[in-house]
């Protein structure tokens, strides 16, 4: 068995320093998402996320509005002079090159979300500047009195006011800010003096409208994409906060089992050597091996003495037996048993403890069993276990019923029910756990440890079987352990009139196959 250092119990107190920094960082994230997704409102932009996304758009689409300018400046030649075209182009790339350069630094920065509010204003007013200037080609076709000119102007302005909504949705104000100019240019442009020039003015403004609402729609998808995403943030954060509180939770368990076990192995050696001691003297004066007492009370001291080592002795050996079967050390040593013969030993062995309380113990065993597969000192232990607590819990003159045969999967059980006191059906938790005692049984028995029935449901769990403890109040309590059909050492399990053939021939086969593989192991 491994030392117990003051380095592990220095660390299980206070912690490793990497898992502790792991977790304020941890900790850090999960105050982060939860502000993210608490912060903001319906009038003002809750995550600065969405500047990073406008940044994304406005660099992405730099080439596409870029080859936009260059044919609306192509196109502008038919109708104005090559230097206004160019200088028109100049005025429009130095606007597309603002927002490209501005997304650019700020997709660079460290930490943009930090300044997001200060970047949002210089990409609002990026996207005001290239209204502006896409209404400056309106204002410089207008020159012409070509009626082709206007309608030019018309279409790339709508055109650009589409382009504007998809890439600025993420900003609404941004979007705002570059199809306000369009829209008022569009209306000079157009003069809605006559019947046409007015519907072709309202068709217009009504394509605007539509790229507005498309934009708003956009950025509403945006921001539901971005709740979500901060919602799984949280919901991540949340788990890993809850992995590393689990890990640090079993690795203080594991130090806590650590000491534990040492503990327990040290202080049994220091214990059962002096109790060798007193047992061996105190029987010796008992049995007054080397002469009479001269004043009896001695001989009464020392089969006390004799009474209470023995009782010290077991309560020892149940800790020891309990710590192992808690930690899975304890290994199983099967054999092929019979259970009805470890019954009628155990019975034996308690028959006077019973005859002194006028208690009569009633058999019920199936002599016909086929015997099990199955640790026989766990089986002592679960038999004497059961068999001590009926005893020890029936009043003078009550009665046990022992049972022992099959159940109806193929398995077998083992049954004990007294008439004693009984346990109230809120307490059978309490009875069943490390140290547990119910009220009646502090009342109406002798002090125990309390670990008789948690020793007999570890050692039944560690067989693959189930541990059941019925009870009513002033009726008595049933113990009853199942072992299962695996554990049988028969190829013909006992016939139920409700199973079919098929499972029964199933059943055995399996049995059959659990049993080869133990055997060739």
């Amino acid at each position: 068995m491994s030392e117990v250092t003051a380095q592990m119990i220095e660390q299980g107190r206070n912690g490793d320093p990497a898992e502790a920094a792991r977790r304020r960082a941890m900790l850090a994230h999960v105050r982060r998402a939860r502000q993210a997704l608490t912060s903001g409102g319906d009038t003002q932009e809750p995550y600065d996320s969405l500047v990073r996304l406008f940044a994304e758009s406005a660099k992405s689409a730099t080439p596409i509005i870029g080859l936009l300018i260059g044919a609306a400046a192509l196109a502008s030649l038919r109708w104005a002079e090559i230097v206004e075209v160019v200088s028109w182009s100049a005025v429009a790339l130095a606007a597309l090159g603002l927002r490209f350069g501005l997304g650019s630094i700020y997709l660079r920065l460290p930490e943009p979300d930090n300044e997001a509010k200060n970047w949002r204003l210089l990409f609002v007013f990026s996207e005001a500047c290239g209204g502006l200037a896409w209404a400056m080609l309106a204002l410089l076709l207008l020159q012409s009195p070509d009626a082709g000119a206007r309608n030019f102007a018309v279409v790339a302005l709508t055109l650009i006011a589409g382009v504007t909504a998809l890439v600025a949705s993420a900003i609404p104000a941004a979007v705002g800010c570059g199809i306000a100019p369009i829209l008022l240019t569009s209306l000079l442009v157009l003069e809605p003096k006559t019947l046409d020039t007015l519907l072709l003015a309202l068709f217009c403004a009504a394509a605007l409208g539509y790229f507005a609402v498309l934009a708003n729609r956009l950025y509403r998808k945006a921001l539901a994409g971005l709740s979500l995403q901060a919602e799984k943030d949280a919901l991540i954060a949340e788990l890993e906060q809850a992995k590393l509180n689990s890990d640090e939770a079993r690795r203080r368990a594991e130090g806590a089992n650590l000491a534990k076990s040492r503990f327990l192995a040290t202080m049994s050696h220091e214990l059962r050597t002096p109790l060798n001691a007193i047992l061996g003297f105190s029987e010796v004066m008992n049995a007054e091996l080397f002469g009479p007492h001269n004043i009896p009370t001695y001989k009464e001291y020392a089969a006390d003495i004799h009474s209470s080592g023995q009782h010290l002795l077991m309560l020892i050996n149940e800790i020891l037996d309990l710590s192992r079967v808690e930690a899975g050390h304890y290994e199983l040593k099967e054999e092929a048993l019979s259970l009805v013969g470890i019954v009628e030993e155990c019975r034996h062995l308690l028959a006077l403890r019973a005859k002194n309380r006028s208690i009569t113990i009633t058999e019920a065993l199936d002599g016909g069993l086929p015997r099990l597969w199955a640790d026989e000192r766990a089986a002592r232990q679960i038999t004497l276990n059961l068999l001590s607590n009926a005893i020890k819990f029936t009043p003078q003159g009550g009665e046990i019923t022992i049972k022992v045969g099959w159940t109806g999967a193929g398995g077998q059980y083992l049954s004990i029910r007294d008439t004693g006191p009984g346990i109230p059906e809120s307490e059978i938790p309490t009875v069943l756990a490390s140290f547990g005692r119910g009220s009646l049984a502090q009342k109406n028995a002798e002090e125990g440890a309390g670990l008789g029935l948690p020793i007999v449901r570890g050692l039944v769990e560690l067989h693959g079987g189930e541990f059941k403890l019925l009870s009513k109040i002033r009726e008595g309590t049933e113990a009853i352990v199942i072992f299962p059909p695996e554990r049988v050492m028969n190829a013909l399990p006992h016939l139920d009139p409700n199973v079919s053939e098929a499972e029964i021939a199933a059943r055995a086969a399996r049995r059959a196959r659990i049993w080869s593989r133990r055997s060739a192991a």
